[in-house]
């Protein structure tokens, strides 16, 4: 998240760039953890904003489901299965993928468990949506309905009650590296909606 978070604090937002054992625990656990974490994000004065990539946009969900703070809250996820993902769903059980993904990447796919529903919640906060529809894997194009980033298709990244839906010619992995995505995350946390892409 290097790039982007640098775009931001060019932009003149604050920044606070976390990472948490992914591999180690379930969702749950990784919300509490990125609350303890946070420096006091929720109590800050001014707009509560958070950029999240793939499975961090979950996170987001979770902590605002269970940590909501008072104010105005703007999210922007970037290829996020917000409806599971496809690719979660057929390597389910694969060691490889347990090893890589750990107890989080079981609730990755799209028939997810009681206690996943209740920690995601429904959005009820500013929601922008990134996507992507760039394949660069050479294989994933196979299994994933079209269009999708190689690893997350664009219908799996939808979620009632987002506010705004954008779809990028950008791989899973390359829209932490692109300036059009920075520039649409901050436009999305200054404005509560992306900017009108050119024609």
């Amino acid at each position: 998240m290097g790039r982007l978070e640098a775009a931001l604090r060019v932009a003149g937002f604050a920044t606070t760039a976390l990472t948490y054992p992914s591999r180690r625990h379930r969702i749950e656990t990784l919300v509490d953890f990125v609350c303890d974490n946070a420096g006091g994000w929720a109590e800050a004065t001014g707009p509560k904003l958070i950029l999240g990539h793939s499975m961090g946009g979950l996170v987001a969900r979770g902590l605002l489901n269970r940590y909501r703070p008072a104010g105005c809250v703007r999210v922007v996820m970037l290829g996020t299965p917000n409806e599971g993902s496809e690719l979660a769903d057929l390597l389910a059980g694969n060691p490889i993928y347990d090893w890589a993904f750990g107890p989080a990447g079981r609730q990755l796919g799209r028939r997810r468990d009681a206690a996943t529903k209740a920690i995601l919640g429904q959005p009820d906060y500013e929601l922008g949506v990134i996507a992507g529809k760039r394949v660069i894997e050479p294989l994933n194009w196979l299994y994933l309905p079209k269009p999708n980033d190689g690893k997350v298709s664009v219908a799996a990244t939808r979620v009632a009650g987002m506010t705004d839906h954008l779809i990028l010619n950008l791989s899973h992995d390359g829209m932490l590296r692109s300036r059009v995505v920075a520039a649409q995350a901050i436009a999305f946390f200054r404005t509560g909606r992306f900017a009108m892409m050119p024609a």
